[in-house]
């Protein structure tokens, strides 16, 4: 049993099953679709911190009307003031995608104008309404395996983690969750390079892997807290998840649900095993849920490339470009819709665009509820 310690605990409660799944991923089930539920991941739940709602607008707090503004340069974003500090805040009926430009040599492309992008909606054009292209601060979730096969992996993926923290934007805030067959929140919301290693080198290393459960707490507890409307998850796993009550695909439509992060994953698969059956599994799915959110999986060939691979992502996250648009389709249809992006430039060649490739709008159908509670669980 975990020793107990002062970090929280996830616990995920999710009131409304999932409705639908992606495209032909439940299809299989026999069985009329039931409430998709997470395990309970804190052994006890304390009573002092209700649920909380997520199916409100997750960026400005429904209470903070006084303080809210209309921008001059976007009628459709409001400036919020919080203790004399302004920012800017985008309207919730606004689709926006974090998109990486990249080159037929697989360069970053950072001299694109907004007129250079064109973006689709099932097919039909969308007229962009918001573009950014600088290095604006996110909110970043840091998930590691904790189960008993990482032990003699953490060192590196510590020193990595961190080192991408330090190559990031310096007003980033991060959280840290340590998981194995529970997902911990080993330290919340913090730009403390100390604080962050306290987190990280909780290492208790035990069980089996809920790496599904841990993601989905993980994007809940961004759509909560989170200062940033920018938000990223990076997964580092060695294994094929066998422990969590969400499936892939469940815990991909989680995050299509809450228009949430981009997943960036590394697959720590190396070793005699790498070519079996678990492995490959293991694999797609990292794949998947990183295709799936517009991020990237990486699969080194050892320890030593973890640490330019954690560069990578912090280089991939600091240069890319945010684009809103307000759909053509009524949000109140619901449905899954898919996104293509493209751009094209003078003095460029082929041009690659990489964001997530569609989205369920927000809807009253697709509400879930989730909570994250103090862990004082016995044995931790």
């Amino acid at each position: 049993m975990r020793r107990c310690s002062n970090s929280l605990a996830f616990t995920l409660f999710f009131a409304v099953f999932l409705p639908g799944a992606l495209p032909g991923a439940l299809h299989a089930q026999n069985a009329p679709a039931q409430p998709a539920s997470a395990p309970n991941v804190s052994p006890t739940r304390p009573e002092t911190q209700p649920p909380l709602d997520v199916d409100r607008d997750p960026i400005v707090s429904p209470d903070a009307a006084d303080n809210q503004a209309v921008s001059p340069t976007h009628p459709d974003q409001a400036v919020h003031r919080d203790n004399g500090v302004y920012t800017l805040r985008r309207n919730v009926d606004e689709v926006v995608l974090n998109c990486t430009v990249i080159d037929e040599h697989g360069q970053i492309v950072n001299d694109l104008t907004q007129g250079d992008f064109h973006v689709f909606e099932d097919n039909a054009p969308q007229s962009i309404v918001s573009f950014q292209h600088s290095d604006i601060p996110i909110s970043l979730g840091i998930l590691v395996d904790n189960s008993g096969s990482m032990r003699d992996k953490r060192p590196a993926v510590v020193t990595a983690a961190l080192n991408l923290v330090r190559a990031s934007n310096p007003d980033d805030e991060t959280f840290i969750v340590n998981f194995s067959d529970e997902a911990f929140l080993d330290q919340d919301f913090t730009s403390s390079i100390a604080k962050l290693n306290d987190g990280l080198s909780n290492i208790q290393s035990r069980g089996g892997t809920a790496l599904y459960d841990a993601i989905a707490a993980s994007a809940d507890h961004l759509a909560q807290a989170a200062r940033h409307p920018k938000q990223v998850l990076l997964v580092i796993t060695d294994g094929e998840d066998n422990a969590s009550t969400l499936d892939l695909e469940q815990t991909i439509r989680r995050i299509q649900d809450l228009q949430g992060p981009v997943v960036y994953s590394i697959g720590l698969l190396f070793g005699d095993d790498s070519g079996g059956g678990e492995s490959r599994r293991a694999k797609r799915a990292l794949q998947l849920l990183s295709d799936e959110t517009g991020g990237l999986a990486f699969f080194p060939r050892n320890l030593l490339e973890v640490d330019s691979i954690a560069a990578e992502v912090a280089h991939d996250i600091r240069n890319q470009y945010t684009i809103g648009y307000h759909s053509t389709i009524p949000m109140s249809l619901g449905g899954y819709r898919t996104i293509r992006v493209e751009a094209r430039a003078p003095h460029h060649g082929k041009l690659y665009v990489r964001t997530r490739p569609g989205y369920y709008p927000k809807t009253d159908q697709n509400t879930q509820k989730a909570a994250v509670a103090p862990s004082n669980a016995p044995g931790r």
